[in-house]
C-alpha cells in the first residue's frame, strides 16, 4: 500500500481537470452543497458532475493520505492503520467466499487499492467499475506495478447504469462507494442485475446511525460537513440502506454497524488528540503541515490554482467525520451480506 510523495500530491492535484480550471470547478463543486446554498435535489440530479469534480480534485490528496486504499476500519490495539485495513478487505472476500477464478465486481473501486490486495487474497479476477477518468488511470498503473494487469482490470461507467450483460458476476462488492448513488434502490437493482443468481453483494456504507436526529441542528451540520467533504448527495440511514437492498430483491443475509465493536475509533487517524509517526500524513499536525505545502506549492505555482480550498473543505470533512464517529450518528462500515436468490419467484 504504497503512498505518493509530495511531487505525486503536486503533479496529480486536479486530475484530469486543465490546471487553469481547477479554480472553477472548486466552485462549481461547492456551490453543491449546504454550506454554499446548495440542494440536496441539486446534488443528487447532478451527482455524475459533482462526484467527478470532487475526486478529480481529491484523489491526489487522498493517494498522499492514505495510500491506495481510501476507506476506514475497525481497528485492534497495537494493529496498525495499515494492517487493519488489510484485514478490512480481507473480511469482506471472507464473508463473501470468494474462491480462485471466481470473476468479480468492486463497484465505485477508486485507484484500485482494495481490488489489488482482495485480488492477490482470493485469487480472484476482478473488475473495478469506476466513472472518474483520473482515478482510472492511475489505476491501471498500479495494477501494472503489482503485476495484476492480466487478471484486474477497469471499466469506466455509471453504477446507475453498468454495461455489463445480466448474471455476468459471481460475486460483488463496494467499498464506501455506493453511498455516492443518488438513489439507493437504482443502484442496488444494477449490482442484482449483474450478479449472478445464487451470489453474493457486500458492502462497507456511509450512513447515519438511528442515533441522528434529523431535528438537531448540530447533528445536520455534522451531516453537512461530511456530505461537502466527501462529495455525497445525501447520507442515508441504516434503516433506508437496509430497505432498498429488499426494494432491489436481495435477501439480507447478514447485516451490522461494525464501528459498534471496534477496540479503537475508527476516526481516530482524523482525531486531533491522536498522534501517529505510522499514519502522520492524516493527523492533525500531518494535515496541517500538508495544507501549508499546498499554499506554497499554490503560491509559486506548481500547483493550480484552488488547491488551498481542496485541502480546506477535506478538512472540514475530517472535522465532521469525527464529531459523527464520537457522536455516533455517522458510520462509515455499515455492514452487510445479501443474496440474489436463484429464482424471482
Amino acid at each position: 500500500m504504497s503512498k505518493a510523495g509530495t511531487l505525486d500530491l503536486a503533479s496529480g492535484l486536479g486530475g484530469k481537470i486543465d490546471k487553469d480550471d481547477v479554480l472553477n470547478a472548486v466552485d462549481k463543486y461547492e456551490k453543491y452543497h449546504v454550506h454554499f446554498g446548495g440542494e440536496e435535489e441539486e446534488r443528487k440530479t447532478n451527482y455524475t458532475d459533482m462526484v467527478n469534480k470532487y475526486y478529480d480534485l481529491v484523489t491526489s490528496f487522498y493517494e498522499y493520505g492514505w495510500g491506495e486504499s481510501f476507506h476506514f476500519a475497525p481497528r485492534w490495539k497495537g494493529e496498525s492503520l495499515r494492517e487493519s485495513i488489510k484485514r478490512h478487505e480481507h473480511f469482506l472476500a471472507l464473508q463473501l467466499g470468494l474462491k480462485p477464478g471466481q470473476k468479480v465486481l468492486d463497484v465505485g473501486c477508486g485507484i484500485g487499492g482494495p481490488l489489488r490486495e482482495i485480488a492477490r487474497f482470493s485469487s480472484t479476477s476482478i473488475t473495478g467499475l469506476n466513472n472518474n477518468d483520473y482515478q482510472i488511470a492511475r489505476g491501471k498503473v498500479l495494477n501494472r506495478v503489482a503485476g495484476l494487469d492480466q487478471t484486474c482490470d477497469f471499466t469506466k461507467a455509471d453504477f446507475m447504469k453498468m454495461p455489463f450483460p445480466e448474471n455476468s458476476f459471481d460475486a460483488v462488492y463496494a467499498i464506501e462507494a455506493t453511498c455516492h448513488a443518488p438513489d439507493a434502490v437504482g443502484c442496488y437493482k444494477e449490482i442484482y442485475r449483474v450478479l449472478k443468481p445464487g451470489q453474493c453483494f457486500a458492502a462497507y456504507e456511509w450512513c447515519m446511525t438511528d442515533a441522528f436526529d434529523p431535528n438537531n441542528q448540530d447533528h445536520q451540520r455534522i451531516k453537512a460537513e461530511i456530505e461537502l467533504g466527501d462529495g455525497l448527495p445525501d447520507i442515508r440511514s441504516t434503516t433506508k440502506c437496509l430497505d432498498a437492498l429488499k426494494q432491489a430483491g436481495f435477501e439480507v443475509e447478514w447485516e451490522k454497524n461494525l464501528a459498534k465493536e471496534s477496540p479503537l475509533p475508527w476516526y481516530l487517524p482524523l482525531d486531533k488528540g491522536h498522534f501517529s509517526l505510522n499514519g502522520f500524513r492524516l493527523t492533525a499536525i500531518g494535515r496541517f503541515l500538508t495544507k501549508n505545502m499546498v499554499m506554497a506549492l499554490e503560491y509559486v505555482g506548481v500547483a493550480p490554482k484552488g488547491s488551498l480550498r481542496v485541502s480546506s473543505f477535506l478538512e472540514k470533512a475530517a472535522e465532521g467525520l469525527v464529531a459523527g464517529g464520537k457522536k455516533e450518528i455517522f458510520t462509515p462500515m455499515y455492514f452487510f451480506v445479501a443474496r440474489k436468490p436463484h429464482s424471482n419467484s
